[in-house]
């Protein structure tokens, strides 16, 4: 896998809206321009896509404008760094415009979660390790404050270019929904019991690949999951709350048997679960399907990491190695995600 280049302060960040073009509006400036700043505070230069804040209505109607956006974040020779404001439901549409070589001779920083993971799979068929990580609005621009977990790991993973390392849990943690047009919108925290074994043992290593429960229904042939993504792989999965349910986890997971991507992974990682205390239903439907349904009860699966829709979050670079520790309940990521 390529890597980009670590950040430096005075490194320019572009801002795209690859999915939803709500940075734009009137209702939601003020929180684009709150995440801004934020990133001024690690010395970076901040600037937006050409056509990014154009507003939900333009960029909806406009799905070439937002993939003119990336390509110009690729091409531009002043940015070091690519995020995304916030996710959606419709950032495949953008992938008939890109040039994938424009991509590969120029290999950057891309970070987003939730709708981004198509741009993501994308990059990764071409070879380009990228980012799953902050959303500019949700994550870096929340109003209660950058969480110090999700801040520490944006800058070990794109200002250090030593191995990421361990990622253990935050000491704390919060579901509480997204608010874009509030100012006094205030997420509620809750203790963590960290992470959570839910199968398997000893350790195992490979190299992360994964996304939510939309990997299952994607169509464009550039980014539709085949079994040599999951092969030797460690597996991250995690989706949004009000989705989130055992069942579609039993779903999900059974889909990854029925194509044999579950046979061929090394272990896997899920994120936190919208019960905050109370695991059972979750743990019991996976070890049904994983282990009953499929034989597999030596895969190793953990579950409660911060990545994703939960907050605070850390940042997975795909295609870098990892190491899943069931015995001592660690995740580590063995390598850089970035060149000096």
């Amino acid at each position: 896998m390529l890597k980009p280049r670590r950040l430096r302060p005075g490194d320019t960040i572009a801002t795209i809206s690859p999915s939803w073009g709500c940075a734009g509006t009137n209702r939601v400036k003020w929180k684009y321009e709150l995440g801004v700043r934020r990133l001024r505070e690690l010395g970076l230069d901040v600037v937006a896509a050409p056509n990014s804040m154009k507003g939900t209505s333009y960029l909806d109607k406009h799905p070439q404008a937002r993939a003119e956006d990336l390509m110009w974040a690729f091409e531009n020779q002043n940015v070091r760094a690519i995020i995304a404001n916030i996710g959606g439901n419709d950032s495949e549409r953008l992938l008939p415009f890109l040039d994938p070589q424009v991509i590969l001779r120029n290999p950057k920083i891309l970070c987003g979660y939730s709708d981004v993971l198509a741009l993501h799979l994308y990059c990764h068929r071409l070879g380009l390790s990228t980012f799953y990580g902050d959303n500019l609005l949700t994550v870096v621009a929340e109003a209660g404050g950058w969480h110090p977990y999700s801040r520490y790991w944006f800058q070990k993973v794109f200002f250090d270019s030593s191995p990421i390392g361990e990622i253990p849990p935050s000491p704390d943690w919060s579901y509480t929904p997204n608010n874009h047009t509030n100012p006094e919108h205030r997420k509620v925290y809750i203790p963590s019991d960290g992470y959570v074994r839910i199968q398997g043992s000893g350790r195992a290593c490979g190299r992360l690949f994964g996304g939510h429960g939309c990997l299952n229904e994607y169509e464009h042939p550039g980014i539709v999951p085949v079994k040599s993504d999951f092969q030797n792989a460690i597996f991250f999965y995690e989706d949004i709350p009000k989705v989130c349910t055992a069942d579609y986890i039993g779903c999900f997971f059974d889909w990854l048997g029925q194509n044999g991507f579950l046979q061929v992974l090394r272990g896997i990682i899920i994120g936190k679960l919208p019960s905050p205390k109370d695991f059972t239903s979750y743990i019991e439907k996976i070890r049904e399907v994983v282990s009953g349904r499929y034989g597999l009860s030596d895969l190793p699966i953990l579950c409660g990491l911060h990545f994703g829709h939960s907050s605070p979050i850390c940042i997975l670079p795909f295609g870098a190695p990892a190491v899943l520790n069931m015995d001592n309940l660690t995740f580590s990521i063995s390598d850089s995600g970035v060149l000096a």
